[in-house]
């Protein structure tokens, strides 16, 4: 049975103070190391970052994550999540805009870079989709019931390099302001490590945003975001708990931390953003295939 959870932006945005891989050391850093290790991903996203700053909470979330991360299971539900997520940007009728950039001089090479870059987040944000409906399931108080076993373990993916970012105090003033109408549009206080990678070409990424935008703004946006949400609490509460993590040991584990509805308003906030972010990349990916 799919348990009940709802969209859910919270109100207030709680403040978050992410440190970037670079910046981290010790324990922080061996954090980063395990999760991007664990997850099979080359970069540690913001919800880590954000997870990360308490670290009993993290540490009792990751460990009944680290038996699954690798499993038959984890793998189906990640496959089965990116698929819904691309089924949901299907329905907003992304147009391509192949002949654009080539028009501006994109050649076969450099589109394959953008889209490799987009390879990178069109899978690696589903486990951490997964990792934050499970974190937020079991901080509201419910139960995490998945009990089957997780199936054979899988090889990891081929590394995959981590993109180069575009940082806000080193782009020019036409990308601060696309990040400042991502984060009006979004309603966000920070722009998502997907955004500073795609922006590694301003004159791709300008107008990929310009169609997004347009599809994020519409009618039909939200309910196909619901539907990547619903997906992915549905396929977080059926994967395997292995360790057998109650929701009151780690609302005990968060506790350790800061007040539990504090660490719990940081969970919902990736909860609510992660599904629109993986439908939105969905999108930008499908702008990258030939016009039908």
């Amino acid at each position: 049975m799919t348990p009940e959870l709802p969209r859910l932006k919270p109100d207030p945005i709680p403040a978050i103070h992410p440190v970037p891989e670079y910046a981290a050391t010790g324990m922080l850093a061996e954090a980063y190391d395990r999760t991007k290790a664990g997850l099979g991903v080359p970069w540690v996203g913001v919800v880590a970052m954000a997870f990360a700053q308490y670290p009993a909470f993290y540490g009792r979330l990751w460990s009944a994550l680290v038996p699954i991360a690798r499993s038959a299971a984890f793998g189906a539900a990640c496959e089965s999540l990116r698929n819904t997520a691309e089924g949901a940007a299907a329905t907003l009728a992304p147009v391509s805009i192949l002949t654009r950039l080539r028009a501006q001089g994109y050649d076969t090479r450099e589109l394959d870079e953008i889209r490799a870059c987009n390879a990178v987040f069109s899978a690696g944000n589903m486990p951490y989709l997964l990792m934050a409906s499970l974190a937020r399931l079991l901080l509201e108080g419910q139960e995490w019931e998945g009990a089957q076993a997780p199936g054979p373990g899988i090889p990891g993916p081929p590394p995959l390099p981590r993109p180069p970012l575009v940082e806000a105090h080193h782009a020019d003033p036409s990308t601060v302001a696309l990040y400042a109408d991502i984060r009006e549009t979004l309603g966000l206080p920070f722009v998502n490590t997907d955004y500073r990678a795609f922006a590694r070409w301003p004159s791709y990424f300008a107008p990929a945003w310009r169609d997004l935008r347009g599809a994020v703004v519409s009618s039909r946006y939200e309910g196909q975001v619901c539907r990547v949400h619903e997906a992915a609490v549905a396929l977080a509460a059926g994967l395997p708990n292995v360790t057998g993590l109650t929701a009151a040991e780690l609302r005990d584990a968060a506790a350790q931390d800061a007040p539990v509805d504090e660490v719990l308003a940081v969970v919902r906030l990736f909860q609510w953003l992660l599904p629109g972010l993986a439908l939105n990349v969905a999108f930008l990916r499908a702008q990258l295939q030939p016009a039908q």
